[in-house]
């Protein structure tokens, strides 16, 4: 593969997260995010696609109904989980609350799941932690 001539470099993305302790930056194009509903206590899965336009949205899963969590009208139900594809431009960040009811956002990425407090190597707690794109130099 040819490198790009001068002046016309392709800018890299990460996945970063802003905690109130730093960022943290993660080389890696898509990633499932996971949790756990705090009140119905059923797992949701998305899985998302970091690219220079933003976060895309590409699937969504949930193993259950709950409050406010109910699939949408086009969902189907596959192997036990109700999925769909939401229609949604890239989204420049996205916010993660916790509510410390239903345990830690975890990360998934090539078969392994991380929580959020071993990827930016503090604990959260209740603090919004911010997930947008950042362009590698």
């Amino acid at each position: 593969m040819a490198a790009a001539p001068a002046g016309r470099r392709r800018s890299r993305v990460s996945l970063c997260f802003a905690t109130a302790g730093g960022v943290k930056a993660l080389a890696l194009s898509a990633f499932t995010l996971v949790w756990t509903h705090s009140i119905a206590k059923v797992d949701w899965q998305e899985d998302w696609r970091v690219t220079p336009a933003g976060l895309e949205l590409v699937q969504a899963r949930v193993k259950g109904t709950g409050p406010g969590m109910e699939p949408p009208p086009e969902a189907r139900l596959v192997d036990g989980w109700f999925q769909w594809q939401p229609q949604r431009a890239p989204m420049q960040e996205v916010v993660l609350g916790n509510s410390g009811a239903a345990g830690e956002w975890r990360l998934c990425h090539e078969g392994k799941c991380r929580t959020l407090p071993e990827i930016v190597g503090h604990p959260v707690g209740a603090n919004v932690t911010t997930m947008k794109v950042c362009r590698d130099p």
